[in-house]
């Protein structure tokens, strides 16, 4: 009997600066995360690739090797979290294309169409900061006023911080559904069903629809239970 083929990764991670690159500020977690999935699925880790550079730019080096490594060896690009791939859906579209098979450890089942719509909603949301500054920056000038590095800075943060509003409330819509649909789908529970894959069935069975009107599917189940664990 032939032993049981071992999944094979090459880890990528990313840093957005020089300084968190040399104080492993945020390597640490990613690699963490990296590490639990590999282990969760009895994978072997076969290298590993740090890229210091900006979300915002697809000419990435150690990306590109971290690619070719995991094609050459038939492995598995496994990265943190999504957003540590890219913020733009030209990007992502680029590398599901080129037929490397790539997984993201926080959300393992996600597929190229939840992929794709992820990355828009990020870089509408890089989009929307990037006009509510020119806009302020616009409206300063128009009055008169100079401004120097740091006053930008600032515009940019409060830019950012009305985009974390817009984000807050969709999580509260979010929350507000779970609590709802989360009764029920204990109830599927208590009548036998415990797998993400029964309990999206019976949903539909039900007549249940996701919060976008959609049908159920285990991942979106796994979404609700790990948003309200009671």
């Amino acid at each position: 009997m032939n032993a049981r083929a071992v999944t094979k990764f090459v880890s990528y991670l990313r840093v957005s600066t020089q300084k968190q690159g040399r104080s492993g500020l945020g390597v640490e977690a990613q690699r963490a995360a990296v590490t639990t999935h590999v282990a969760s699925a009895s994978g072997r880790l076969l290298g590993e690739y740090i890229e210091i550079e900006s979300g915002k730019r697809a000419d990435r080096p150690k990306l590109r090797e971290a690619l070719k490594h995991a094609k050459m060896t038939g492995a598995t690009l496994v990265v943190a979290k999504l957003d540590r791939l890219s913020r733009n859906v030209a990007f992502l579209a680029t590398l599901m294309d080129s037929g490397a098979k790539f997984v993201c450890a926080d959300n393992p089942h996600v597929t190229k169409l939840t992929v794709h719509v992820l990355a828009a909603v990020a870089e509408q949301e890089r989009d929307a900061i990037s006009a509510r500054t020119k806009d302020a920056l616009a409206a300063a000038k128009r009055r008169g006023v100079k401004l120097g590095a740091r006053d930008r800075r600032q515009i940019a943060k409060h830019a950012a911080e009305g985009n974390k509003a817009s984000r807050a409330v969709l999580r509260a819509r979010a929350d507000a559904f779970a609590a709802d649909v989360l009764p029920i789908i204990r109830d599927i529970q208590g009548a036998g069903l415990t797998t993400l894959a029964s309990i999206a069935y019976e949903l539909n069975e039900r007549g249940i629809q996701t919060a976008r009107s959609g049908k159920w599917h285990p991942g979106s189940v796994r979404a609700i239970l790990g948003r309200l664990i009671v």
